[in-house]
């Protein structure tokens, strides 16, 4: 039996797939010299959070990882990517905004208190999950006068409905902190250095 010739097109093909649209987590991969694609899933996360819905954040950031990675799974074999963040304040779990005038009630409860901010990432190949890895990072926002909190929103525009906590700290939304504990990576979404282990120890990328 003569044997298949893979194309060039196959053999470079990545062996990491991203299953996120998000615009953050794609900067992240890049800017470390990751290759990969993107698959984004289409999970109703709505539905397992219902479904779910005595899990704590921890466990709800894993699930909704998994069960993305899981979705691209069933149609690449190749290793894949989910990745979750949940806001916990005051043992209540936080979705995203959809609106400006939500955004500053968002704020307006933050404001002057802690947050967390939970993550997940999970690997999954061939429909199974390989490795996970889950963050905690603490967010110390100062008290904000509605004033500074319009200010805020007025600069930073619709692009911070995008973050569940109606912020981005890679930008402007640093500025509504006086104290952050956790890892750098991990509040933007994904975090990074466990993931660069995990891919050297598989040789998807060099040591």
């Amino acid at each position: 039996m003569k044997a298949r010739v893979m194309s060039i097109k196959e053999k470079q093909k990545p062996a990491l797939v991203l299953a996120s649209g998000s615009a953050i987590r794609q900067t992240i991969l890049k800017n470390a010299g990751i290759p990969f694609d993107v698959c984004p899933s289409h999970v109703d996360e709505d539905r397992l959070k219902v479904n779910n819905h005595g899990l704590d954040a921890k466990d709800m950031s894993t699930l909704l990882a998994k069960e993305k990675a899981l979705q691209v799974s069933k149609q690449d074999d190749r290793l894949i990517l989910g990745a979750d963040q949940i806001l916990e304040f005051q043992d209540w779990q936080y979705d995203k905004v959809s609106t400006l005038e939500e955004a500053k009630d968002r704020l307006q409860t933050l404001s002057g208190e802690c947050h967390d901010l939970v993550g997940a990432l999970v690997l999954v190949k061939n429909g199974k999950e390989v490795w996970k890895h889950q963050s905690r990072a603490h967010m110390h926002m100062r008290s904000l006068s509605d004033a500074a909190i319009d200010a805020y929103l007025h600069r930073a525009g619709a692009g911070i409905l995008a973050s569940v906590g109606c912020y981005e700290i890679e930008g402007l939304g640093v500025t509504l902190f006086d104290r952050i504990e956790g890892d750098h990576f991990s509040i933007l979404g994904l975090s990074l250095l466990p993931l660069l282990s995990e891919l050297r120890r598989r040789e998807i990328i060099l040591p």
